[in-house]
């Protein structure tokens, strides 16, 4: 489904602008906010203080060689990925999708 948006979208944008997309998901059974989309990234990034709060534990996380490395060159060793369900919009409109 295509995703449009009216001129009431724009109220208080100053145009031409490059802001970023910020969202608010479903991931597994928590309501999460000010999730930030940057499609220019090859990573989805979940920070151990909201995994922490998702309440799942640490052990169903599957361990992963690859480091991160950041626009400073700094690298970063994640503890591992898992796979969460993630809910996006509100029915009837409204798409479940599983990530990493």
């Amino acid at each position: 489904e295509v995703i449009t948006f009216s001129e009431a979208d724009y109220e208080g944008v100053r145009l031409p602008h490059d802001d970023p997309v910020v969202v608010t998901l479903l991931v597994e059974i928590f309501t999460m906010k000010r999730i930030l989309i940057d499609s220019g990234s090859s990573a989805d990034i979940l920070y151990k203080h909201a995994f922490d709060q998702l309440r799942i534990p640490a052990d169903q996380l599957k361990p992963i060689k690859t480091p991160l490395v950041g626009f400073t060159s700094e690298t970063i060793h994640p503890p591992g990925s898992i796979n969460l369900s993630v809910v996006a919009g509100t029915a009837p409109c409204q798409t479940q999708v599983e990530m990493t």
